[in-house]
């Protein structure tokens, strides 16, 4: 009699699959908690290391759309884990850190995006992070370090104080174990733990002493915008390739007035009707203009995030009309299929109806 072997799990679905189930609320800091997550039937998940999820949340009334990174890594697929910092009056921030509790569910979209090691393989890296920027670069750093693939990661891990730095512990584990690893912790303030070792955002001279084949390396970077554009900086200064510099923004938000508009390829200079059924309001948008770009000039009110065809926050029905949408991940082939279109990355081909 033949014993037939008990079937694998299946793997999520980012078509079909939208449950998560929190398993466990870990904190990091004072002020940051990572939130584990499993899928119902135990599915596993398939994802690029750095990748990251929309989320949905009950709080404030309403439904709350907000991206997070995946700090946790591909290869421990059973589950995935996100890295929270509390915001002060951050809606979102606050209900996680305060109400989400093992066994709550979570509506979630992913994976997205394409800040991933997975997408640039080198044999040696460069990884600066700030804050709870260092989500993505730690599930990079977890991937390779269970792969064991042996690349030259020199990681600098940026905070106010000594006790604000995210993951502190379990990257001295890592840097302790894997001689292919070398970290280098850097505070810009003053905090109840004593530092003796590098101070303030990183400068060229800086760099050059943690890294100082830095230009042999793929580089990746993430936190605030502010940060990035010191590291950008001292970068191109120093003659680095920036084809060989990524970087992940966590400043979502930004006024969408703000954007400069990308011109298709044929640009349609046509200027159209959008038509917003809720509010009744009609907007007159160019083909060369994103509609919420447009909307947001005439003073119409939108949920928007990241304006970059990410996140999934201005995301719509669209209910008569056609537009022209470059999106980055932040909507799913079914919704695009069933006249959902995200406000921000289309552009309008003709009259345009949008509930909203």
């Amino acid at each position: 009699m033949s014993v037939s072997a008990s079937a694998a799990p299946a793997w999520w679905d980012p078509d079909t699959d939208d449950l998560l189930i929190c398993r466990a609320v870990l904190t990091e800091t004072e002020d940051v908690k990572t939130f584990v997550f499993e899928a119902p039937g135990g599915r596993r998940f398939a994802y690029a290391p750095g990748q990251f999820a929309n989320f949905e949340v009950e709080c404030g009334g309403g439904i709350e759309t907000r991206s997070y990174t995946l700090a946790s890594t591909p290869t421990r697929p059973d589950r995935v884990a996100i890295t929270v910092k509390r915001i002060p009056g951050g809606i979102v921030s606050n209900h996680l850190h305060d109400r989400l509790k093992p066994g709550d569910a979570l509506k979630a979209q992913l994976p997205l995006g394409d800040f991933s090691t997975a997408r640039h393989p080198a044999a040696k890296y460069l990884f600066l992070a700030a804050g709870v920027g260092a989500t993505p670069l730690m599930s990079m750093l977890r991937a390779e370090d269970d792969l064991a693939s042996g690349a030259d990661i020199v990681f600098v891990n940026v905070a106010r104080r000594m006790e604000d730095l995210v993951f502190r512990r379990e990257l001295e584990t890592i840097a302790a174990r894997n001689r292919a690893v070398r970290l280098a912790h850097v505070v810009t303030g003053e905090g109840a733990e004593p530092w003796a070792g590098h101070r303030g955002r990183p400068t060229r001279a800086m760099i050059e002493a943690i890294a100082p084949d830095f230009r042999d390396r793929e580089v990746f970077v993430c936190g605030p915008d502010g940060f990035m554009a010191a590291v950008r900086g001292v970068l191109a200064e120093a003659g680095f390739d920036m084809g060989r510099h990524h970087e992940e923004s966590f400043t979502f938000g930004a006024d969408a007035s703000a954007e400069t508009p990308t011109v298709p390829e044929d640009p349609a200079e046509k200027t159209w009707r959008v038509t917003f059924t809720r509010s009744g309001k009609v907007v007159l948008c160019d083909g060369t203009t994103p509609i919420l770009t447009a909307a947001r000039k005439a003073g119409v009110v939108l949920p928007s995030s990241c304006t970059k065809g990410l996140c999934g926050t201005c995301k719509s029905k669209k209910l008569d009309g056609e537009v022209e949408m470059k999106h980055a991940g932040g909507i799913r082939p079914r919704e695009i299929e069933a006249g959902q279109v995200l406000l921000c990355c289309s552009r309008p081909r003709s009259d345009v109806t949008i509930e909203r």
